[in-house]
């Protein structure tokens, strides 16, 4: 019964380093759950348009379609945007808008394919299709 121990919040970070060290395949989890600064930046709207169809829309205000890229990689649709700092500070009164770069990532299901990215007006529109396999697809006989 010695070998029980117990974790307060104090010992969080010891607790979690405990965990990661001894699991396969979420320490990609810990490490986006700690590293991971602002995530609600850029906001998004995910439009369910039908059972097969999905349209991932992202607010980029202030960047160009130079500043973007999208790309998928091991099962991951990542969007990064890149703002060079400007060489003269200005001074604001109000800003509202941000403009700093950031990646975002979402991970997709094995079934989900990236079917076309569109760039116009500031704001990033991801047409995501459902793939069906042809041995769940709906076969009619009669």
């Amino acid at each position: 019964m010695n070998a029980l121990q117990r974790y307060h919040a104090a010992n969080l970070p010891d607790l979690l380093e405990k965990i990661n060290r001894n699991s396969i395949g979420l320490d990609d989890y810990f490490e986006r759950f700690f590293n991971e600064g602002c995530t609600n930046y850029p906001p998004y709207n995910l439009v369910s348009v039908s059972n097969h169809e999905s349209r991932l829309e992202v607010a980029l205000a202030g960047f160009k379609r130079k500043d973007v890229s999208v790309y998928t990689e091991y099962g991951k649709l990542i969007i990064k945007g890149e703002k060079e700092e400007k060489k003269e500070p200005e001074t604001y009164a109000h800003r509202g808008l941000a403009q700093r770069s950031f990646t975002r990532t979402w991970t997709l299901s094995d079934d989900t394919k990236v079917e076309d990215v569109k760039f116009e007006d500031g704001m990033l529109t991801i047409k995501l299709a459902k793939v069906v396999p042809d041995h769940h697809a709906k076969k009619d006989y009669l």
